[in-house]
């Protein structure tokens, strides 16, 4: 597993639906890719002006993000984003 440094969170993309609620199946061609995830690793957190900022997420948090937020990797065959927590837009 990888690390993340300084403030940056590793969060595991969840799967985008299948279906609607109505019970339509979704294409894969036209699902859009999911905008929520899981926190599964975390950096040691922001340094400023010499102090140390801790995190307002924490392990196993359930986050959204926007689509186009983050870098996309992928660890034994397993995608997920790399980004700062500032680019996270919510905890549910």
């Amino acid at each position: 597993m990888i690390k993340p440094l300084a403030d940056r969170v590793l969060v595991k993309p969840l799967e985008a639906e299948a279906k609607t609620k109505g019970g339509i199946i979704i294409p894969d061609t036209a699902k859009e890719a999911p905008a929520q995830g899981k926190i599964v690793a975390l950096g040691n957190g922001k340094i400023k002006d010499g102090k140390k900022h801790e995190f307002s997420v924490k392990l196993g948090d359930k986050v959204l993000y926007s689509k186009y937020s983050g870098d996309e990797i992928k660890i034994d065959n397993v995608e997920y984003k790399i980004m700062k927590e500032e680019e996270i837009l919510g905890i549910l």
